[in-house]
């Protein structure tokens, strides 16, 4: 019997760099997970590639596919609807291939709903002052915009308590190696391995 596949779910304040540690993870070689690309209506920043860095929609089909219930999840973030699309993930999980999600914190709610058994790590900056420097350093957004960003910065890290784990985003590299270390042990958690090697003793 095929096992599935592990969720994990990276997630955190908007300017965090959750786009910056999942590249980086996935720029390493050995990786055995798959990358869920999100769905969202907000236009692509500059070096941004639709069906690569997003699966970039207009607001009408966006709310199609809610509708048609075709998400796994899905937030309106500043103006903008951010998503996952459903039947992806599951036949990626049933294939017995682990699915990497990186979205927003109002999303990995959803997604906690649905699949409690994921793995969810939350991504904490060093300060507010740091994270609303490097929203300012992105150069994309108003002033207004980055008021409204770190206002919701604020109201999803209260939301903390629905992770298994918070990793600060101090340096990437870091970041990253605990996201591993985190996969890794998560992979050996008996309540997912024990079935397996139960069968050591029904052999006997």
């Amino acid at each position: 019997m095929q096992e599935k596949g592990l969720l994990i779910v990276l997630s955190g304040p908007s300017g965090v760099g959750k786009g910056t540690v999942r590249k980086q993870i996935f720029s390493q070689p050995n990786n055995d997970f798959v990358y869920s690309i999100s769905m969202t209506t907000r236009l692509p920043r500059k070096g941004e590639i639709n069906g690569v860095d997003y699966f970039f929609k207009t607001r009408e089909e966006f709310e199609s596919l809610i509708e048609q219930g075709k998400l796994l999840e899905y937030a309106e973030f500043v103006g903008n609807y951010y998503g996952t699309p459903v039947d992806y993930v599951r036949e990626t999980l049933d294939s017995g291939k682990d699915v990497f999600l990186e979205i927003e914190v109002k999303g990995a709610r959803q997604v906690r709903e649905k699949f409690p058994e994921g793995l969810f790590i939350f991504l904490m900056p060093p300060s507010l002052s740091e994270l609303k420097n490097r929203i300012v350093t992105r150069g994309t957004e108003t002033e207004d915009l980055i008021n409204n960003r770190m206002l919701s910065a604020r109201e999803e890290i209260e939301m903390m308590s629905l992770y298994d784990y918070v990793i600060e985003n101090d340096y990437v590299e870091h970041a990253c190696e605990k996201v591993k270390a985190i996969i890794i042990a998560e992979h050996c958690r008996r309540q997912r391995v024990e079935h397996r090697y139960i069968k050591v003793l029904e052999a006997e």
